[in-house]
């Protein structure tokens, strides 16, 4: 599933380039909750960011966007990281462990920013704006059709897993398992002009991710042994992997077309 982290990168690419409205951004994120709220992680952020720190009143995303327009020629990229695989984090400090605590994050290399998005009560999401490492990593570019090529690998893998960890069997009505998955995640809308191509790696991404929910839990009214657990867990572990690197890579791949096309214009 996409991710509140992806839907402000793609779309933010799109408006800084003039390609679409600010309202047009915050109306997009209201599908991951009806209010955002936006704080610095610290003081030293807050005045960067000219944003509230973190023990201060927060503010509407709307503000988030106005210190964005700033810098200039600002890019922006998803990352997904996860226990093992943090890389694009910058090293340990306080914006890797939350963007790992939450398992996403969106960054502004050249503002020397990033976002984290968590779910607070009551329908609401709160955004904390991180000062990025100084030593940031140098981008890895990779190809969109290596992605598709490893999602459709992923596809295969994963309906093999659901075969040998015998999920079919013990659940009948699987499929329909995997089809409410789908149906309950939220569906972002996407900027106008968004990639063809990226739009079907993330929704085969959806469709393997929703096979490994399913393939993930247990059946009903019983519980896997510890070793046949790890066992699960070792058998989806790659497939997993395949599902984040085709994400990361078209959203990033859809934010750079987006924003080409808008200065082309």
């Amino acid at each position: 599933m996409p991710c509140p982290s992806a839907t402000i990168v793609t779309w933010t690419s799109a408006w800084l380039r003039g390609a679409a409205a600010a309202d047009d951004v915050l109306d997009a994120l209201r599908v991951w909750a009806q209010a955002h709220e936006v704080r610095a992680a610290d003081q030293h952020t807050a005045a960067i960011a000219d944003l509230p720190g973190p023990d201060e009143q927060a503010v509407a995303p709307a503000m988030l966007l106005a210190t964005l327009r700033r810098f200039p020629a600002t890019t922006a990229r998803l990352v997904l990281p996860v226990a093992g695989d943090v890389r694009g984090l910058g090293g340990p400090g306080r914006f890797a462990e939350d963007a790992l605590r939450v398992g996403e994050a969106a960054l502004f290399p050249e503002a020397g920013l990033a976002l984290v998005p968590d779910i607070g009560p009551e329908g609401l999401m709160w955004w904390t704006v991180h000062t990025l490492p100084e030593m940031m990593p140098p981008v890895e570019y990779h190809p969109i059709g290596e992605a598709e090529h490893g999602l459709a690998a992923a596809m295969r893998q994963a309906a093999t897993a659901l075969t040998e960890l015998g999920v079919a069997r013990r659940r009948p009505g699987v499929r329909e398992e995997i089809a409410e998955a789908l149906a309950s995640r939220p569906m972002p809308d996407w900027p106008e002009g968004m990639p063809q191509r990226a739009l079907r790696v993330l929704e085969r991404a959806a469709e393997v991710a929703a096979i490994l929910d399913v393939a993930g839990r247990d059946a009903p009214g019983g519980a896997l042994s510890a070793s046949a657990a790890r066992a699960r867990d070792e058998a989806l572990r790659p497939i997993k992997a395949a599902v984040r690197a085709a994400r990361m890579t078209a959203v990033d791949d859809a934010a750079r077309i987006l924003s080409e096309r808008a200065e082309k214009h």
